[in-house]
């Protein structure tokens, strides 16, 4: 399992795992845009690349959110799939996805923003786990 909804009273709250911090970004997106979109209803017709750089793990994978959330909104975009490379504090990021199209996707709920509250990145023996808020 990538990841599994936790209970929240008004908004979504996920604990995502991944065995690498590289897998574990790429669940996260997963379960961000799972919230969305249902992600099996988008045909990937472009790519975009993003890349965001910061010295704590946790802040980087806030600020990835934060970033994916702002592409969504500022550019119409959902993506299906995620390639993603961190490596020296820096995260390399290839999505693939396609404009938002309401005939063509089956569009679920909007997300506002991540949230602080309760958000965290933890490294465990031989895996990673993360706890985040989406608003929506």
């Amino acid at each position: 399992m990538k990841y599994k909804i936790l209970d929240h009273t008004a908004d979504i709250m996920f604990e995502v795992y991944g065995k690498t911090l590289n897998e574990l970004f790429k669940n996260v997106a997963i379960a961000t845009f799972d919230t969305m979109v249902k992600r099996s209803s988008i045909t990937p017709k472009l790519k975009r690349e993003i890349k965001i750089e910061n010295k704590d793990p946790e802040k980087l994978l806030f600020d990835f959110i934060e970033e994916l959330i702002y592409i969504k909104d500022a550019e119409y975009l959902i993506f299906k799939d995620f390639t993603i490379k961190i490596k020296d504090n820096k995260l390399k990021a290839v999505l693939e996805g396609d404009k938002i199209n309401h005939k063509k996707q089956i569009l679920l709920t909007d997300v506002k923003a991540i949230t602080l509250h309760k958000f965290s990145l933890k490294k465990l023996k031989n895996s990673y786990t993360a706890t985040m808020i989406l608003d929506i």
